[in-house]
């Protein structure tokens, strides 16, 4: 055991010394290998981020984590479809200590038109004190305020719908829409205030008023068209939807997942491909790493000769070039991993201003700036993963170094 463990040793100086025999070229590998780990981590981060960004986004503008409705309403929305089991629903969010806060609302498709146009609109008609606890809307308005309290023809609009309209604050905005009777009634609101969020498209398109002034102008009494719940945490929604639906026989409960499928799906596959790219980066950086290895196998080949003719064993000179790939490996990948983690702490919490394509991100639900994201699970998962690629990119060149004949080697040049 103990000449075994003298043997192991020896190789692994000899490795080591072999590493700076050529410092210049040892030099530029290392600083490939951690500036491609640097650059794949920090273009997966800013990837994961807008990703991230773009769930938050939807999630805390108007998704939530879980909606109930009823589910005809979602088949065809029109008023008369409002839900069922109102109380029992409450009830149980009220009681379960997993659930953060809860909004009932209403819902209407309507005009709305002032004197710089007209567009179309979805109405949501809110309790603004329930709403602000489940939504960032009321964290979100640019100018004026949420909700003026004890004026009922109050309505917050989108910046970007604001423009279109040519609304400012305290003017005027009519909004036309049918009531259950299939009537169709104007009313007049004031703007209020003017909210801002990541994407452009809701902004465009979604107006809040008071839920007792909609329901009042719809003619739907203190119906319900869906309730929005927000829990402690994300990982709950699913659990929570299935005790739901246990409970409720009539109305349907529905994850954000379940609602908005996209963002459920692109969540689920950037962990893939994150590994997939950075798999891409090793692959190319092992070609770098094999062919540095060859290099140094062919110019010590005479010395390789020397070292099989006094007694190396073929395990041993498989070992030595494989600690001298491994060492490398073993060096450049804590340099790439810390510059990659120091880089994305300090733009996750600083953000990139992406201001010059703002209008593009909107469009995709994202703010101008993006705050790269990567758990901290990756970065171990990355390493591990290096460490393979690199023992598997050194069994060429010591495959090489095997099949060297050592009366041959020793008579090289």
């Amino acid at each position: 055991m103990n000449q075994k463990l003298q043997e192991i040793n020896i190789i692994i100086k000899i490795a080591w010394r072999n590493v700076w025999r050529n410092k210049l070229r040892s030099t530029i590998v290392i600083s490939a290998i951690a500036l491609g780990l640097w650059g794949g981590l920090f273009v997966m981060s800013l990837v994961l981020g807008l990703n991230e960004q773009r769930m938050n986004g939807a999630v805390n503008s108007y998704l939530s984590h879980i909606q109930i409705h009823n589910p005809k309403y979602l088949e065809n929305p029109k008023l008369k479809y409002s839900l069922q089991e109102v109380d029992e629903a409450i009830k149980f969010l009220e009681k379960d200590s997993r659930i953060k806060a809860f909004s009932k609302r209403v819902s209407s498709t309507g005009m709305a038109a002032s004197s710089g146009g007209n567009q179309g609109v979805n109405i949501l008609g809110i309790d603004p004190n329930e709403e602000k606890k489940v939504t960032n809307i009321s964290n979100k308005i640019v100018e004026g305020e949420y909700f003026t309290q004890g004026k009922k023809n109050s309505i917050v609009i989108g910046q970007r719908l604001a423009k279109k309209l040519k609304l400012k604050l305290k003017s005027k905005l009519l909004i036309t829409f049918q009531d259950i009777d299939k009537n169709i009634i104007s009313i007049q609101f004031k703007v209020r205030g003017i909210y801002k969020t990541g994407s452009s498209v809701f902004d465009d398109s979604n107006i809040f008023v008071h839920k007792k002034a909609l329901t009042q102008h719809l003619g739907i009494g203190t119906a319900t068209h869906e309730i929005v719940a927000l829990c402690n945490s994300i990982d709950y929604a699913e659990s929570i939807s299935k005790e739901l639906h246990k409970i409720l026989k009539k109305d349907l409960c529905q994850t954000w997942v379940e609602i908005s499928p996209e963002l459920g799906y692109a969540q689920e596959m950037m962990s893939n491909v994150v590994y997939i790219f950075m798999l891409i980066i090793l692959l190319a950086l092992s070609f770098s790493i094999i062919n540095t290895m060859l290099m140094a196998v062919l110019e010590r080949k005479k010395e390789i000769g020397m070292l099989m003719s006094i007694g190396m064993n073929k395990k041993n000179l498989f070992s030595m070039i494989a600690f001298e790939t491994l060492f490398i490996v073993v060096i450049a990948t804590p340099i790439g991993m810390l510059s990659a983690y120091l880089t994305i702490t300090y733009f996750s919490n600083n953000g990139i201003n992406l201001s010059v394509v703002e209008e593009g991100l909107g469009s995709l639900g994202i703010g101008a700036f993006v705050f790269p994201f990567l758990p901290k699970n990756l970065y171990i998962n990355i390493t591990l993963l290096t460490l393979i690629v690199a023992f598997l990119s050194s069994l060429f060149p010591a495959r090489r170094a095997l099949k060297l004949n050592p009366s041959e080697a020793v008579r090289s040049l």
